[in-house]
């Protein structure tokens, strides 16, 4: 009987296999460039073995990234199977009909496991339109040794006004160390995701309850004067066009006092094989001003699938894959714990493997603490942390972030550089009828 039984299992595993053979597809996918990305291309021959699809990478840096997918799925265009999109871009495009909804996944899937935070904010009227490959806040990175070397102790919830002391403290010109490093480079997700997170900390907000701009206030002027004024104290020459892989690559090579940016990037620098830092790295949630708000994002490299697809059986099931429990696991017993993709399932964070990892517990209270729905200190009109959530932000905040990097440069003053801001978001709004 067990061999029969034996026999049967066998020739249906094998059927199976075939008609997954017959039917395999080659998707199509774009992404970022960012290391757990690439990680995940490395690992792609897993998917091949286990399904019988092959996949074509199309990798692009970020700011790119995202205006070939909003051209490619607004137009129809059909180049991708699945698209590396986020939490600004999911619910829009999802209550567009632009992207097919993942109610549909497998119970082994555990959809579930999912962390809040990031399920609710891939998701349209409940219904989840991306999975996360991984989920981020932001957080403080910083060196051990120069902090103490400057005879300071970093806070586990630090000011701004620390900030600012401590990376004048760490700056060692001669010996190319810079106090801190920030994203100063244009785009809406690069620099324009900083300040507007650092923003929320200064009391500041894109708009008021009636979408009027609020680029004329004190709260904006404070926040991008001190952010300019901080980073030509103690910043890297070039900062106006510096943003998250420059940063990351400039922390590595022992060139930053403190970096301030996605909590993602912890395994990065804490990695020995890339990073000449490894050993001495802290953390610290993101700083504040004793206002009530850090300047922490909230945010998901997520995957998704475009409506127009024809491959969407093969899509589901890569997805099923990149984005799962078992993928964690194949992923840690290749590069280790550390190196997971980090903040999207409940599961991980149960871990004591993962416990283990030092920055697991600071990542995840960064993300707990950042909330879309109450994200400043005065009330505003919008969800979201890092951006507003309406379908007229990224073009408008491309443009307001060109202007910052400008002012960041010293090609116009930080006067001139929000007095144009003001200008172009309430033309942009008035023209779209918010006004």
């Amino acid at each position: 009987m067990f061999v029969k039984n034996a026999l049967r299992a066998a020739t249906a595993i094998s059927l199976i296999a075939a008609a997954g053979s017959a039917s395999a597809e080659t998707i199509t996918i774009a992404t970022v460039n960012n290391g757990d990305m690439i990680r995940m291309q490395g690992l792609t021959d897993d998917f091949t073995a286990k399904t019988g699809h092959e996949v074509e990478w199309v990798t692009l840096e970020e700011n790119v990234l995202r205006q070939r997918v909003t051209t490619d799925i607004s137009t129809k265009g059909g180049a991708f199977d699945i698209m590396t999109i986020g939490m600004y871009e999911t619910p829009i495009w999802g209550a567009n009909g632009w992207l097919v909804a993942l109610d549909n996944l497998s119970e082994g899937y555990d959809a579930a496991d999912i962390l809040p935070a990031m399920a609710g904010g891939l998701s349209h009227d409940g219904t989840l339109y991306a999975a996360p490959f991984y989920g981020e806040s932001s957080m403080i990175m910083y060196r051990t040794d120069l902090m103490e070397k400057a005879g300071l102790d970093m806070p586990k919830d630090p000011t701004w006004t620390f900030i600012r002391e401590a990376a004048a403290a760490m700056t060692d010109r001669d010996n190319e160390i810079n106090g801190i490093c920030l994203r100063g480079k244009a785009g809406w997700g690069e620099g324009g995701a900083f300040i507007t997170a650092m923003s929320n900390s200064f009391g500041a907000r894109w708009f008021d309850m009636d979408w009027n701009a609020q680029f004329d206030s004190e709260a904006w002027a404070n926040t991008v004067n001190f952010f300019k004024d901080t980073m030509d104290e103690s910043g890297p020459a070039g900062y106006a066009t510096n943003g998250f892989n420059e940063n990351l690559s400039l922390f590595q090579q022992g060139k930053c006092g403190m970096w301030i940016d996605a909590t993602v990037a912890a395994s990065f620098v804490t990695n020995p094989n890339d990073s000449t830092v490894a050993d001495k790295v802290g953390f610290a949630l993101a700083p504040d001003n004793g206002l009530g708000k850090r300047s922490n994002w909230l945010w998901a490299w997520a995957l998704a699938i475009p409506a127009g697809t024809q491959k969407q059986d093969a899509a589901v099931q890569f997805i099923e894959w990149a984005t799962s429990k078992d993928y964690i696991e194949l992923v840690a017993s290749k590069e280790g714990w550390a190196n997971v993709p980090p903040g999207a399932r409940v599961s991980l964070y149960e871990n004591p493997n993962y416990q283990a990892v030092p920055f697991a517990q600071m990542t995840l209270d960064s993300i707990l603490s950042a909330d879309p729905n109450n994200s400043t200190v005065e009330e505003s009109p919008y969800v979201g942390v890092q951006f507003a959530a309406i379908p007229e932000f990224a073009g408008i905040a491309t443009e307001v972030s060109q202007e910052f990097s400008a002012a960041y440069a010293g090609q116009q003053t930080v006067e001139e550089a929000l007095a144009k801001a003001q200008a172009l978001t309430n033309d942009a709004m008035e023209a779209a009828g918010y006004r």
